[in-house]
């Protein structure tokens, strides 16, 4: 089933894959009621993924792009989300790209996580881009950004090339392909799931989804 959806425009990065507005909103969320259903809510991977969570844990992660508009109006949804997740799951970002014009945005995301600003400057990054047309597609740009926020350059600077982030860059192409992500926002969940905006048709119901993997999950490791 061809789920994917292309955006004429999404400001520096024009082409990249997103998923249709109509498909993630809130509204939908209660016409969509029901026990979820494998490939109709959900998608079960034919082949595991490898998880960073330790052992008794629930690995989720959000695949997401910093370009997406549809990220950043889950954004806020997924925040109060993870707030409330039980103890047993362990909840993680990666940022996508598409092509190689959304690799800079990447290297932001990481360089912000090791730096440990990913709390302070994340949803910083998603009003820059979204609400205040700010192009950061750039190195330089996004270093310039990254300075206006008070966070020394050159320290900057020295996470964004780092070794460290290539590396990270590079698992979050592995995951990419390992989930057969097709659009952003999307979730997988513990290897074994994928779910997105396309399947689920709302950001409710995509957390709904998530809500009810992770049970199953649980379910199968108690039984």
């Amino acid at each position: 089933m061809q789920r994917r959806a292309f955006v004429a425009n999404t400001g520096a990065l024009a082409g990249t894959l997103v998923i249709s507005a109509t498909l993630l909103s809130p509204g939908l969320a209660l016409a969509q009621a029901g026990v979820p259903r494998a490939g109709e809510d959900f998608l079960v991977l034919n082949r595991p993924v490898p998880v960073d969570a330790a052992t008794g844990k629930i690995e989720v992660i959000e695949f997401f792009g910093y370009f997406c508009p549809h990220c950043n109006a889950f954004e806020p949804v997924l925040n109060a989300w993870v707030k409330k997740v039980p103890k047993d799951v362990v909840f993680k970002r990666v940022p996508v790209a598409f092509s190689g014009g959304a690799v800079p945005q990447q290297r932001l995301y990481y360089a912000l996580e090791n730096m440990g600003l990913v709390e302070q400057l994340h949803a910083r990054v998603f009003a820059a881009i979204h609400g205040e047309r700010q192009d950061l597609s750039q190195a330089a740009a996004i270093a310039d950004w990254v300075a206006r926020q008070g966070v020394d350059r050159a320290s900057f600077a020295e996470q964004y090339d780092s070794f460290s982030v290539s590396t990270q860059v590079a698992r979050a192409s592995q995951l990419l392909t390992a989930y057969r992500v097709e659009g952003v926002p999307a979730l997988g969940v513990a290897g074994r799931y994928y779910t997105d905006g396309a399947l689920t048709r709302s950001m409710d119901r995509m957390l709904q989804v998530a809500d009810y993997l992770t049970e199953q999950v649980r379910r199968s490791r108690s039984s």
